[in-house]
């Protein structure tokens, strides 16, 4: 794991002091070693850096940007079964000096070009400069678990993976793109191809990005909603067949993930992705594999006595760290640090403690993550089969909350309808019931309408309303939120966390599970949990699921009221001439008179999170 970035200046005002000071910023995503490229070309600067979490060859072969004919490559993540494609290359006649999958990315592309990537099972941002092309050639892996951001102002293009590492380009220019502030005001995050900065982008799961003669073609060499189309034509649905398939791929995917020359160790939720991975893995390994917990001291929050039970059982060597809950008050000003594109899930602090606790001991970590959108897991989904029930029913629709609303538009088409006293959109618009249109309306100066992204089409896949909303969710909440708040919180601390469940392999699997298997006479995660059963005795398994998150708004009320009152402030919010004060004080005089309502708190924690962000990289501009 590591830190790239990387430009081709056409404009010719950057320096190899640039390439520097871009790689410096991720320092804490390669503590180990840097590396630097920088030359003037006949038409263009050239600059590729490096930052470096040795994992695989640790010694000096293993070092980037690595060269190999006329090609250079900035590489972060890993290349599970870069050991076959090695075996596969050495038979063509191709030497190496290196154990390290960088060098494997290098001389695939030498024999298959571009079409390499579709043999690469792994996750990883790549960035490949062909000189004798010409030619900047970036992938980001298929599932979107490393981020890939690229600039471009119709004279240079950079990339990096985070965004802060732009802000040292001579022509970069801090402008807010105000669709994303919306986007992020809206959801807590910041879907790709958006990010908070105009002339961003996030290249999006399973994307290359080709630049040549300053031009950028972006296009899908594996879509999701393709892979879907294609896997779903055939179904299983026999539990036994299922089970079998699962248990190879799993395996497989938990001992590719294994391969380390580095300490690696497994996060223990006690839930049942965290759980599965962790038997794999203690089944695959011949000593304790090391797993690790938190606990909290307040009983509502804690679940490490349940996962204490569960690595007693599977016989691993298990860590947990109990921490109070308000100690987590002392990152809220601090975080944006690590965090450089607003983001608001509140989950990232006790993410970024357990990557703390688990960092001490190992430098690789397993995770669970994946399990509820491929599987069926959150309660939303259960939600919506309720949902379903209210079409036609306008007397009902007050009971949903106003972002439910706008996802059963998308869901179900509602243009079409005719509901009691809300016969179109826009009366639903006008009467309020959507959060884009009711509290938000007018917040953003020169901002008046949502900008309805293109992933929506999706939703088009299939009838089954719980597809729709997992489909929805694998390419905007678990890229854009859950995979960014991992890679970001371990990262912050030089931790690589690798996701098993979330190999392609297995993403295609679950498209081809019936949907049976997934949701089962109201069981959800049916087909993992009958998986964990058979190796886990139920009885330590069947518990309520917990949130991992922390109490923002109690604190808002109390210990932290400052920070609304310092942020949004007349003062404040005039000096930074984004927001209409008006319609932000509408705001708050809801956030502290309606003290029930979870809208307004998630809208003032958007709000409040952006600000903290704005001050950081935007207040002394």
């Amino acid at each position: 794991m590591c830190g790239i970035t990387g430009f081709i200046d056409f404009g010719k005002t950057t320096s190899e002091l640039n390439i520097h000071s871009m790689t410096d910023t991720l320092t804490h995503r390669g503590p180990d070693d840097s590396g630097y490229h920088f030359e003037i070309r006949a038409d263009y600067h050239l600059g590729i850096g490096h930052r470096r979490l040795s994992i695989l060859d640790l010694s000096e072969l293993g070092k980037q940007p690595m060269f190999f004919k006329d090609y250079i490559i900035s590489f972060n993540g890993e290349i599970y079964n870069y050991l076959e494609i090695r075996e596969e290359l050495i038979k063509l006649g191709y030497q190496f000096v290196s154990n390290c999958d960088t060098e494997v990315i290098l001389k695939a592309y030498d024999k298959w070009g571009t079409d390499c990537i579709h043999k690469f099972n792994g996750m990883f941002a790549i960035a490949i400069f062909d000189k004798k092309n010409e030619t900047l050639y970036l992938f980001r892996d298929r599932i979107g678990i490393k981020p890939l951001y690229y600039y471009y102002d119709g004279r240079s293009i950079a990339f990096a993976s985070e965004l802060k590492a732009f802000f040292h380009l001579p022509s970069f220019n801090k402008e807010i793109n105000k669709n994303a502030l919306y986007l992020f005001i809206y959801h807590g995050y910041i879907t790709a191809p958006y990010s908070i900065f105009e002339n961003v982008f996030k290249l999006s799961q399973g994307e290359a990005l080709i630049f040549k003669n300053n031009k950028i073609d972006v296009s899908k060499y594996w879509d999701l909603g393709d892979k879907y189309l294609e896997n779903s034509k055939t179904r299983i649905s026999n539990l036994d067949t299922a089970l079998t398939k699962f248990d190879d791929l799993i395996k497989s995917a938990v001992k590719y993930r294994m391969i380390s020359d580095v300490p690696i160790g497994c996060f223990l939720s006690s839930g049942y992705d965290s759980s599965i991975v962790a038997s794999v893995m203690q089944e695959l390994s011949d000593i304790p594999i090391d797993t690790f917990s938190m606990g909290f001291e307040e009983e509502d929050y804690n679940e490490a006595h349940f996962a204490k039970e569960i690595s007693a059982y599977l016989g691993t060597h298990h860590h947990e760290l109990y921490f109070s809950i308000n100690e987590t008050k002392s990152m809220i000003e601090d975080f944006t640090h690590y965090f450089d594109e607003p983001f608001a899930d509140q989950s990232l602090f006790p993410t970024m403690i357990l990557s703390k606790l688990t960092k001490d001991n190992v430098t690789v970590a397993l995770s669970g993550d994946g399990g509820d959108e491929l599987f069926c897991g959150y309660y939303s989904y259960e939600s919506m089969l309720k949902y379903r029930n209210f079409i036609g029913l306008g007397k009902s629709l007050h009971l949903l909350k106003p972002l439910q609303i706008e996802k059963l538009l998308y869901l179900f088409n509602y243009r079409s309808l005719k509901l009691p006293h809300l016969n179109s959109v826009n009366n639903m618009v006008n009467n309020g019931y959507l959060q884009s249109e009711f509290y938000l309306q007018g917040i953003i100066k020169g901002i008046k309408s949502y900008i309805s992204p293109e992933y929506y089409k999706i939703l088009d896949h299939t009838e089954n309303i719980q597809e729709k909303s997992m489909l929805l969710d694998m390419v905007t909440w678990l890229p854009s939120d859950i995979l960014t708040k991992v890679d970001l919180a371990s990262m912050s601390v030089a931790l690589e966390a690798r996701v098993p469940l979330l190999d392609y392999r297995i993403v295609e699997f679950s498209f081809e599970a019936d949907h049976s298997l997934k949701y089962h006479s109201g069981e959800k995660k049916y087909l993992l949990k009958e998986y964990l059963h058979r190796r886990i005795p139920k009885k330590l398994m069947d518990r309520p699921k917990r949130g991992f998150g922390v109490p923002i708004f109690k604190w808002l009320y109390g210990d932290l009221k400052y920070l609304l009152d310092n942020y949004f402030s007349d003062e404040y919010l005039t000096k930074q001439n984004i927001f209409n004060l008006k319609v932000v004080k509408r705001l708050l005089n809801l956030f502290w008179t309606k003290r029930e309502d979870k809208n307004v708190h998630n809208l003032v924690w958007h709000l409040l999170v952006f600000q903290l962000w704005w001050e950081r990289y935007l207040g002394n501009d």
